[in-house]
């Protein structure tokens, strides 16, 4: 008897794991002077999508999905990373498809003995 029989997919996560980008961001004149090394964790959830013809436009596309986040960030004339985290969801929002998208984004070079400073939130499509 199979376990996947009784079962129903309720969600689809597509993920960008540990993109980093360098940047020019930060609160004061002399942080944003040289670019800083972002690390970015983006996860979107769909509905589960059926890919009967195992065609890509059944799907959401990883190379449009990976260019759109790196181009936003490369982009960004902002001081906090609250504000590029809304910038990087609007962004992500892309495709009719996506429910919701989670960002994480630290700086990794800020403080000498911190491996990574920064936010994570989540926001739904309404």
């Amino acid at each position: 008897m199979s376990i996947l029989k009784d079962t129903t997919l309720t969600e689809q996560l597509i993920h960008i794991r540990d993109m980093t980008v360098s940047c020019h961001i930060g609160l004061t004149d002399e942080e944003r002077e040289r670019p800083q090394r972002l690390r970015l964790n983006v996860t979107l959830t769909l509905d589960p999508q059926a890919t009967p013809n195992d065609a890509i436009d059944e799907t959401i596309n990883y190379g449009t999905l990976t260019k759109v986040v790196r181009q936003t960030v490369l982009e960004n004339r902002v001081r906090l990373l609250e504000t590029l985290f809304d910038q990087v969801v609007e962004a992500c929002f892309f495709d009719d498809r996506i429910k919701k998208v989670a960002v994480k984004i630290e700086k990794l070079d800020r403080y000498p003995d911190v491996a990574g400073i920064g936010i994570e939130m989540v926001r739904e499509r309404n």
